[in-house]
């Protein structure tokens, strides 16, 4: 697939994670630019290598960096766990300023067989993250898609992903990312104060799908998602 004109690059920080390396796999198998960054290069190399020997040239266009390069992308994905989701935006504030940031991660813990939020200060882990970086664009999403399902090439990925940010282009630009992946449908939930209902849901589902033994995701029926403005 050729690249998008909607991107030239995605860095994602933190792309030796479960996440991280889920998401950055997919984005490369539908041509975008990624660059997989990690504290330590070595460590994204690594991780780079496992992925190329194993999908080939689905991820061609997947490259290891250090988290520095992987934060001046046009775009950057907070693709950590979410104990140190804020603390890495802390270290590159400055690189993220005017940047669209992705906040995909969920404050969680588990407490038997469930799985309960762990709600910051701020309201929600996604605002933590804009705190964190307050010249960034964030935008909170993929929350309810687990890293297991980015990560498996192979198979499509079927679902919803709610969007949520108060700059009104960096949103759509989420969007219009999501709308590139096949079998996915954004939803456009308005400003970041909403990441939180997002956020909390992502408990539930998790307790879910462990009670059941598998990997549900969000699907809204009755809605459209949404349509780029090329496509309306």
């Amino acid at each position: 697939m050729a690249c998008h004109a909607l991107l030239v690059q995605i860095g994602v920080l933190g792309a030796t994670g479960p996440a991280g390396r889920g998401i950055a796999a997919r984005l490369a198998s539908l041509g975008y630019e990624v660059l997989a960054g990690s504290r330590a290069l070595e460590r994204s190399e690594s991780a780079v290598l496992a992925l190329q020997e194993k999908w080939g040239n689905k991820v061609k266009t997947l490259f290891p960096v250090d988290n520095d390069s992987a934060a001046n992308c046009e775009m950057v994905i907070v693709a950590t766990n979410w104990e140190a989701a804020v603390d890495t935006t802390i270290l590159y504030s400055s690189a993220l300023a005017g940047r669209t940031v992705i906040a995909m991660a969920n404050g969680l813990e588990k407490v038997g067989q469930e799985f309960r939020p762990v709600i910051p200060p701020e309201g929600s882990l996604s605002a933590a993250i804009q705190a964190a970086a307050p010249e960034a664009k964030v935008v909170a999403a993929f929350q309810h898609i687990p890293a297991s399902t980015f990560a498996a090439l192979d198979k499509k990925m079927e679902g919803d992903v709610v969007v949520c940010g108060d700059d009104d282009d960096a949103r759509n630009v989420v969007l219009d990312l999501v709308a590139s992946m096949p079998d996915l449908r954004g939803f456009d939930a308005g400003s970041l104060v909403n990441a939180v209902g997002i956020e909390t849901f992502a408990a539930d589902l998790l307790s879910i799908n462990l009670r059941h033994k598998g990997k549900g995701t969000l699907r809204f029926l009755g809605l459209e998602g949404y349509l780029p403005e090329a496509n309306r």
